[in-house]
């Protein structure tokens, strides 16, 4: 189970990476609007991410439990503000505002992040429960 959880959640940091990308060289570091994804929220959610990635690595090396729930609580805030940019998203795509950096996400990559990202939050719960272990 932890090493499904460190799959799952490399592949999704994979396609926030893309996303992320796309976002930056599209002008998303100018976007100061209201209704957009500001850089707070995107690059907050990106450092969240990648430490709880790395608490994840620390945790299948050493097998801390401590470390899991950790990286578990730092995926629950990830997934929140994630959840809050999808919406963001979503709203933006109801009113064609193709100015928005976001607007250039491809669809199947927006959608394949979640779910796996999805997938990860439930993997990474399980072996932090020791189910599977």
């Amino acid at each position: 189970m932890d090493w499904a959880a460190l799959i799952t959640w490399v592949l999704t940091a994979g396609g926030g990476f893309v996303l992320l990308t796309i976002w930056l060289k599209n002008g998303g570091m100018a976007q100061r609007e209201s209704g957009r994804i500001r850089p707070a929220i995107i690059l907050t959610h990106f450092a969240l991410a990648a430490t709880g990635l790395v608490l994840w690595i620390i945790y299948v090396a050493s097998d801390s439990s401590t470390v899991a729930w950790i990286a578990f609580a730092l995926l629950l805030v990830v997934a929140a503000i994630g959840f809050a940019m999808l919406g963001i998203w979503l709203a933006q795509r109801s009113k064609r505002d193709a100015a928005a950096a976001e607007q250039r996400f491809p669809v199947a990559i927006v959608g394949l992040h979640g779910l796996l990202a999805a997938t990860t939050l439930v993997l990474v719960f399980l072996a932090a429960a020791g189910v599977g272990s």
